[in-house]
């Protein structure tokens, strides 16, 4: 998940200077955009290097489609969603975190676009977005997806990669087709054992023969009702940096296994091997390590499902708040259901049920909310800790891991009471 800082070839640097580098930014931020957040012309536009993001958009409103998200790199583009701007049941495309690995491809329309299904498949498929809604069941469904590095930023020692906080989660509407139904219409051979997943993003580097992610998912959870291959969110076409024209979402696990400009899927008789599916890449080690431990790399194991997790959307963190406050936010945990939420506002001395909701349907987050009363004016912090249908619980500790992955400890906010 590091960044590759190193300067491009010369090739691929006149390539951005001159053509389809130039090209996929005026498509994925704007000259306008770039230009209405400076303020002014941009008499250099032309030499700004293939995929950066120009400083100006970091701005509040500054990426393209999008409202409020806080930029954590512009190569390849990050951004997270501060939490109070996740209060929405259902999170709007313009809030929804952005993660990529590589740069997305120059043109994101759907016209002409295809999905291969092939591999250890009985029966190949080449379906385009069209042929897709038209051959299979369209169903919407609201799906939680989060970071495998969400929280990041919290681990001591440090890990390298993005320093997301907590906003690299959202739970947005998507409407497409199931992806258990378009592999069996393929028709699933008895020895495959994993899915593997190609997009049309390009590697940082500029290499075409270089993909920047390529992950999977073992047949059984591919197979279940909830994987979407994805072609609307929340009513419209796919965000282009959330994947558009089509991408999968796969609810409960890291966001890595839905890859976005989708365009190929590959039934394999063995566990997906490609770029960050290997080494150390979304994997955690096996047994628990003491905070700065080296784990030899034969000790790591590939992430699945995500913690159990809860996330306070209201009040904001800092906020002044009277005597009474209402208190809300979203609960989620991989592929199991929330049982319980609660709060407290005594740093832990005591502990108060919130009001819970049962999710919207397999895989979507929950969302709670609870009235605090203050016995009397001062600083208060709540804190929120969410028990799952297993009986995990959130804590306040983070279970070190070398590469920052699954941080679920209790979410709090501090609020000045008068």
């Amino acid at each position: 998940m590091a960044t590759n800082d190193k300067a491009p070839p010369a090739a691929a640097k006149a390539e951005a200077e001159t053509g389809p580098g130039r090209r996929r930014f005026l498509k994925t931020a704007g000259l306008a955009g770039l230009g209405a957040a400076a303020g002014l012309a941009v008499p250099f536009h032309r030499n700004l290097p293939h995929g950066f993001f120009p400083a100006a958009m970091a701005s509040e409103n500054g990426l393209a489609g999008k409202e409020g998200l806080t930029l954590l790199n512009d190569r390849p583009l990050n951004a997270e969603t501060p939490p109070e701007l996740l209060d929405d049941p259902v999170t709007p495309t313009a809030r929804h975190f952005i993660r990529n690995n590589g740069l997305p491809p120059d043109d994101t329309s759907a016209e002409g676009w295809t999905l291969t299904v092939d591999g250890f498949a009985e029966s190949p498929l080449e379906l385009s977005i069209a042929g897709l809604r038209d051959r299979f069941e369209v169903v919407t469904l609201a799906l939680a997806l989060e970071c495998g590095g969400n929280g990041r930023a919290f681990f001591d020692p440090p890990a390298s990669g993005n320093q997301w906080t907590y906003g690299a989660v959202a739970c947005s509407e998507w409407t497409g087709v199931r992806l258990r139904d378009v592999l069996e219409a393929a028709g699933v051979q008895d020895n495959v054992v994993y899915t593997a997943h190609y997009g049309a993003d390009t590697h940082l580097s500029g290499d075409t023969d270089k993909l920047p992610i390529s992950r999977g998912l073992p047949i059984d959870k591919a197979l279940t009702d909830s994987v979407l291959i994805a072609f609307q969110m929340n009513g419209a076409d796919l965000h282009p940096m959330n994947g558009a024209p089509l991408r999968l979402v796969v609810p409960g696990w890291p966001g890595s296994c839905s890859q976005k400009w989708l365009t190929r899927i590959e039934l394999r008789d063995q566990v997906h091997d490609g770029p960050k599916m290997t080494g150390t890449s979304y994997r955690v080690p096996a047994y628990p390590v003491a905070p700065g431990d080296d784990v030899p790399k034969e000790d790591f194991r590939i992430i699945e499902r995500m913690p159990v997790k809860s996330l306070i959307t209201f009040p904001a963190n800092g906020a002044a708040s009277g005597m009474e406050t209402e208190v809300r936010g979203h609960a989620w945990s991989g592929d199991r259901t929330v049982d319980r939420l609660d709060i407290s506002h005594d740093f832990g001395a005591s502990w108060q049920a919130a009001e819970l909701d049962p999710p919207a349907n397999d895989g979507a987050w929950q969302n709670w909310r609870a009235t605090v009363r203050f016995p009397v004016a001062g600083y208060y912090e709540i804190w929120a800790r969410a028990t799952d249908s297993e009986g995990e619980m959130q804590r306040f500790a983070i279970d070190w891991n070398p590469k920052g992955y699954l941080n679920n400890r209790m979410h709090r906010v501090g609020l000045r009471v008068s």
